[in-house]
């Protein structure tokens, strides 16, 4: 069985890839390969729920469910998290700027500029 972690990437990238908001039903059926209980979905939307990645809105009689932020939203806001862990940010942002592709860095300076 899939890690906690591993499913709930898979749920919320189901809800990324969705033009709109997506029943617990609908979130199963668009994970490939998983045979899974609807009750499992809807406790990992519960989890992400919980976390603030979710929101949940009443759709009739069921639940529709969506990614509170967009994928490079919520991939800057982690990046922002791991950036509060370090003692020192700079020598953190130094390593990171060092680890990281000629793409990523021409990227990197694309968005500086744009500032």
């Amino acid at each position: 069985m899939a890690g906690r972690g591993e499913l709930e990437r898979a749920v919320i990238d189901a809800l990324w890839n969705a033009d709109g908001p997506m029943t617990a039903r609908a979130v199963a059926d668009a994970l490939p390969g998983r045979e899974l209980a609807v009750t499992t979905v809807l406790t990992v939307l519960s989890r992400l729920e919980t976390k603030g990645v979710v929101r949940r809105t009443r759709d009739g009689r069921a639940h529709s469910y969506e990614a509170v932020a967009t994928r490079e939203e919520h991939t800057a806001s982690l990046m922002h998290e791991a950036l509060d862990t370090a003692g020192d940010r700079d020598a953190a942002l130094a390593r990171f700027v060092g680890q990281v592709s000629a793409e990523d860095l021409d990227a990197l300076r694309r968005a500086l500029d744009g500032r």
